[in-house]
C-alpha cells in the first residue's frame, strides 16, 4: 500500500534546530516537532517565575501542537493497522483457494 500521497504520512517540518534546543536546554524527550513552541514557553515561565496564570498563550499553543501531533500519529497507526488487517485477510483468502 502506498501512503506517499497521504497528508498524514508527510513528515512534519522541524522548525527549531538542534543548536537552538541545546541552548534552550530542552530535554531530549521534548525535542519533537513542537519544540519551537516550547522554547518561548520556557523563557516566559522563567521570566514570570512559573506563575500559573502567566504564559497562557504560549502554553496553549504548545499543547495544541502536541495534541495535533498525537492525532496525526494516531491516524497513521490506524491506517497501518487497517492495511495490515486487509493484507492478512487477503492472504488468508488466497491460502483457502
Amino acid at each position: 500500500m502506498d501512503f506517499s500521497k497521504d497528508p498524514d504520512f508527510q513528515e512534519p517540518v522541524m522548525i527549531a534546530t538542534q543548536q537552538e534546543m541545546a541552548e534552550a536546554r530542552i530535554p531530549l524527550a521534548y525535542r519533537d516537532y513542537c519544540a519551537h513552541l516550547l522554547i518561548p514557553l520556557n523563557r516566559c515561565r522563567i521570566k514570570n517565575l512559573w506563575m500559573p496564570w502567566a504564559c497562557n498563550e504560549e502554553r496553549h499553543a504548545h499543547e495544541k501542537c502536541e495534541y495535533e501531533d498525537f492525532l496525526r500519529r494516531s491516524r497513521i497507526m490506524t491506517k497501518l493497522r487497517e492495511a495490515k488487517k486487509s493484507q492478512e485477510s487477503q492472504e488468508s483468502q488466497e491460502s483457502q483457494s
